[in-house]
Formats: C-alpha cells, sequence, structure tokens
C-alpha cells in the first residue's frame, strides 16, 4: 500500500494537532484521512481487559461509529482493538495510530486488522518515518496523537499502572476532555480508571454521555426502546435489559422451553437484536 505524507498543519482534520507538544512537521499514511474536520474521540485502554472492558468498549466504539464519530486507537492489543473492530462492525471509520514507522504493523497479529481498516476507508498513521523499529518509548510518544487528534478521549478499563494513563495526561494537557468507564473497585484492572473518576475525569456509562458533551447535534429524540417482534424476543429483552447476561438464567427467567429459546435467541442474532459476547453471555446490540 502506498504511504503517504502529509503535512498536518495543511490538512483539514489533522490541523488540530496545532497545538499539541511538539506537533510533527509530518505524517505518514496509509488509507484514507477524513477531508474535513469530523467529530472524533480516542478510546484507549488495557492490553488485557476483562469481559467487562471488552463489553463496554466493544458497545461504546460501535454506537459511537454508528453516529458517525471517527474512533481512534493505537491499534494495540487488547481495547484498542476491540475500539477499531467495533467501528469497523458498525460501518463507521477508524484511525489508528502506531509508534513505528510504515509499513511495518505492530502488533504482527493486527496486520489483518489495519487492512481491514484501510480498505474500509480508514487509515494508518505514524510520525516516524518507513522503516523505524518499535521502541516502547515511541509508544508514549505517539499517546500525544491519539488524544490530540480526538475531541475526547474515553478510557474503558485501565490498571494504576497503565500505560493508557499516558494517554489521559496528553489529553489534559491539550485541553480534552476524559471520559471514564468506573469499574468494579475490587477489580485491579479497573483501579487506574477508578483514580481518574477521583481526580475530576467525566465518568461515562452510556454513549449520550459522551455525544451531548462533544457532538449534541448528533443525538435524537428519546424514542422508547424496541420491543421483540414476538412474545418470546420480550421476554429475553426485558430480561438482558435488567442486566442479566447468562443465557442459561435467561432462559430459566423467561420461562421458555430450552428449544424454544435456543431458536428465538438464534433468530434475534441473525437479526441483529442481541450479540454473543462469548461464554454463553448475551447482551443487547
Amino acid at each position: 500500500m502506498k504511504i503517504n505524507t502529509v503535512s498536518p498543519l495543511s490538512h483539514p482534520y489533522l490541523q488540530i494537532l496545532e497545538s499539541i507538544a511538539s506537533c510533527p512537521d509530518k505524517l505518514y499514511s496509509i488509507g484514507t484521512l477524513p477531508d474535513q474536520r469530523r467529530t472524533s474521540v480516542a478510546i484507549v485502554g488495557t492490553r488485557k481487559p476483562s469481559s467487562y472492558g471488552k463489553e463496554v468498549t466493544q458497545q461504546l466504539a460501535y454506537d459511537l461509529a454508528k453516529k458517525g464519530i471517527v474512533i481512534i486507537s493505537g491499534l494495540a492489543l487488547g481495547v484498542d482493538g476491540i475500539a477499531h473492530k467495533a467501528a469497523l462492525e458498525a460501518g463507521g471509520t477508524t484511525i489508528a495510530v502506531l509508534g513505528n514507522g510504515l509499513p511495518a504493523i505492530y502488533p504482527s497479529s493486527h496486520k489483518a486488522l489495519a487492512e481491514q481498516i484501510v480498505k474500509s476507508g480508514g487509515a494508518i498513521v505514524t510520525e516516524y518515518e518507513s522503516g523505524t523499529p518499535s521502541y516502547p518509548n515511541q509508544f508514549l510518544e505517539r499517546n500525544r496523537i491519539v488524544s490530540g487528534l480526538a475531541d475526547a478521549v474515553i478510557i474503558t478499563e485501565a490498571a494504576a499502572r497503565s500505560g493508557t494513563l499516558n494517554t489521559a495526561g496528553h489529553a489534559i494537557e491539550q485541553g480534552k476532555e476524559v471520559f471514564v468507564v468506573p469499574g468494579n473497585i475490587t477489580s485491579p484492572l479497573s483501579a487506574g480508571c477508578n483514580a481518574l473518576l477521583r481526580q475530576g475525569a467525566t465518568p461515562v456509562t452510556k454513549p449520550e454521555d459522551i455525544i451531548e458533551t462533544i457532538a449534541p447535534e448528533l443525538l435524537e429524540p428519546q424514542a422508547s426502546l424496541p420491543l421483540g417482534s414476538t412474545p418470546e424476543e420480550t421476554a429475553i429483552i426485558t430480561l438482558l435489559r435488567s442486566g442479566i447476561r447468562d443465557g442459561d438464567e435467561l432462559q430459566q427467567k423467561s420461562k421458555l422451553a430450552p428449544h424454544e429459546f435456543a431458536s428465538t435467541l438464534t433468530m434475534m442474532e441473525i437479526n441483529g437484536t442481541v450479540r454473543s459476547l462469548g461464554a454463553n453471555q448475551w447482551t443487547l446490540r
């Protein structure tokens, strides 16, 4: 794929980088950058998320991308990769910022994801010249670009000593809103998030919390939540809304026969009403 060279200060979408520390003179990219400024959020977090971290990252990235908001992250394992994939599933645009030179993709296990980002109209960008290998300090340096390109930064799950907190620090220096998903107080993976909340970060529990701050024009009048097309679907949807995720518990409390529950859930998944979280755990799409 062709590597493009662009000056941030001369590009409508990238000009927002003018105010960051050590704004790069040029960026290298493959794929397609938005030709005009669009509302954008960075979603970052731990490389080893819990099932909770995976679920909230998927849901926020998917719903925000569905609204036309560009999703930015660092293509790392864990939260970054989940955010990119969710944006693609929503048919949205996502941009990955690397800590090494193109055309190499790091981590290499995300090469296919990088190719899908480009094929779907997104871009891979870096400030490092072609062939520059990845060094630990460069991942911290690139974080200022991840937050700098965004109108807000969302942290879905992060430990107390997570490198994600470096991105939060850059965002604060840049005057960006930092949204944080509250976590279980007994989970080490949420210690960093909960610490940021104590320091004044904005808690986020749903996409609207973010949209009403950075792009209120995208909010639609409150509509009633969809009911199922059959009584069986309605029973399952009601239980999912109440917070039940386990398939066995859903079947028992819906009072549906096992075969009837299985066929109904299968049709709901095919129609995009529900989504599997793995391990017989389910959530509404």
